[in-house]
């Protein structure tokens, strides 16, 4: 493998001796401490699944029953709906939006960039035109980013109206949540920990809402997030309807999935939810002892192929470290993680989707929820704790049936 990179990419080697006085090995003045507190938890991968070449994904054409016009939506989302050019539904509205339209709970599993947002959003939306009722919905996200990206999409989505949302999620004003809350609202999108914070504080109550949405819900039932749900789903006595959207499914989550919503809710699979990237070329860079790996980093980010890449680290800390020094570097670059306020993790991912920043340096915080359709490269600067993680960073490439390229440093 290393003579393979030294091929494809011989000024990376090159660089990497030049440079040697700014690696973050051990020996570096500038390397950070090691601690079971603070260090990156210890990797369970199988580092030779973690090279292959991409299997061309088989395209099967999706060909929708009618255009959005023939359905019996209300007449101004119709309106917007062509006013955004959403002529014709994709697969997963299509399956989707008529069982949620008859009142029906649902689980939904398509892949990302598939129309989801759209597939709940657009039956909530006319719902909320024929009864107009306040506090209706609730939708939970794992990510701040996802929260705000699905808030973004319900106010482009109802312009004009008179359907009002909000959105609540750690990292912003507290003070200013509460303000929010005494205006009306339609609909709230948010993370579970704020929510939770507010309806301890007597702001926000849970049986005001009707309906439950869990987008991303593999990871808003996994451990983290398992317990938070559980507490607000339980609250949430006037609940009706109950959504369930993913990417990916999680066989172990069965029992909790149904518990959600009950053993009749319509299944709806436009994939099979397994976590897989084959669709995505992933190699392995095997650093030798001494070996700079910032000098290599720094030598790829010079060749011209990797023109928006997203580099992944460990620990906030780590980010921080690898962005200063690129900086310094001359690479146009930004950080995010879960020190960085949202307004600056907002404004670092504008940047890095218009274009005015070449890399974004992220924890797993932008492995899932952010939509990035030309990624060019993902590069692992270190190998993430699980697989999961791992199929979820690199999926950040390769996305819309655009080629794909992921690399992951191994020590």
């Amino acid at each position: 493998m290393q003579d393979s990179l030294n091929a494809e990419y011989p000024k990376i080697m090159r660089t990497t001796q030049k440079k040697s006085r700014n690696s973050f090995s051990k020996k570096s003045k500038g390397a950070p401490q090691r601690s079971r507190k603070k260090g990156p938890a210890k990797s369970n991968i199988n580092i030779n699944r973690l090279e292959q070449k991409a299997v061309p994904v088989q395209e099967t054409t999706f060909e929708p029953q009618g255009p959005f016009s023939q359905w019996n939506l209300e007449p101004a989302l119709q309106k917007t709906l062509a006013q955004k050019g959403f002529t014709h539904p994709t697969e997963v509205q299509e399956k989707t939006i008529n069982p949620l339209l008859e009142g029906h709970n649902l689980v939904g599993i398509a892949r990302t960039g598939t129309g989801k947002t759209g597939a709940f959003l657009i039956p909530i939306i006319n719902r909320l035109l024929q009864q107009q009722k306040n506090f209706n919905t609730l939708i939970l996200a794992p990510t701040r980013e996802l929260a705000v990206q699905i808030e973004q999409e319900f106010k482009s989505l109802t312009k004009g109206m008179g359907l009002y949302s909000a959105c609540f999620i750690g990292g912003t004003n507290l003070n200013t949540d509460l303000k929010v809350l005494s205006k009306r609202k339609h609909l709230v999108v948010g993370t579970p920990g704020r929510l939770l914070d507010l309806a301890n504080r007597k702001a926000l109550y849970f049986k005001d809402f009707e309906v439950l949405v869990l987008d991303e819900f593999d990871r808003m039932l996994d451990m983290g997030f398992a317990a938070d749900v559980d507490r607000i789903a339980g609250a949430m006595r006037q609940r009706q309807n109950t959504y369930l959207f993913s990417a990916t499914l999680n066989k172990s989550q069965q029992g909790h999935i149904e518990q959600l919503v009950g053993p009749k809710a319509v299944e709806i699979k436009v994939s099979n939810g397994e976590v897989t990237a084959e669709h995505i070329d992933q190699e392995v860079i095997k650093l030798k002892e001494g070996q700079d790996k910032f000098g290599v980093l720094l030598g790829m980010l010079e060749q011209n192929e990797f023109s928006k890449v997203l580099v992944f680290a460990e620990t906030k800390r780590w980010v921080s470290r690898v962005s200063k020094k690129l900086h310094k570097s001359g690479v146009s670059c930004d950080e995010i993680h879960g020190n960085k306020s949202q307004n600056y993790r907002q404004k670092a991912l504008k940047k890095f989707k218009d274009g005015k920043i070449k890399v974004l340096v992220a924890t797993d915080v932008a492995a899932r929820g952010i939509d990035v359709s030309d990624i060019s490269h993902v590069i692992n600067y270190q190998l993430p704790a699980t697989m999961d993680s791992y199929i979820h960073r690199i999926g950040r490439t390769g996305r819309a049936g655009k080629a794909g390229k992921a690399y992951t440093f191994v020590n």
